[in-house]
C-alpha cells in the first residue's frame, strides 16, 4: 500500500467535513461554497453526500472552481481548497 493511502483513502488530514445526505447538487454546491470559503488554502475538506448526481457533477464542480478532488469514493469525497489567486 501507498505511503499516502489508508484502507478508507488518501492518508490527508481533514480540516473541517460536512454531511450532506442526499441534498441535490444545486443546493450542496451553495452551501459547499461557503464551507470551502471557511478554509485556509490547501486545506483538506470531507464531504459525504449520498446524491447519485454526486459522483459525475462533483468532478467537474471542482474542475469548475479551481478545488481538487483528491479522493472520491462515495459517498466519501476529499476536497482540497484552492490557492487564492
Amino acid at each position: 500500500m501507498d505511503d499516502d493511502m489508508d484502507a478508507t483513502g488518501p492518508a490527508l488530514e481533514v480540516a473541517d467535513g460536512w454531511d450532506a445526505g442526499d441534498l441535490g447538487c444545486g443546493e450542496l454546491v451553495i452551501v459547499l461554497r461557503a464551507r470551502l470559503a471557511a478554509l485556509r488554502p490547501g486545506q483538506v475538506f470531507q464531504l459525504l453526500a449520498t446524491d447519485p448526481g454526486v459522483r459525475h457533477d462533483l468532478p467537474a464542480w471542482a474542475g469548475l472552481t479551481g478545488h481538487r478532488l483528491a479522493h472520491a469514493d462515495p459517498p466519501r469525497y476529499l476536497i482540497i481548497r484552492r490557492e487564492d489567486s
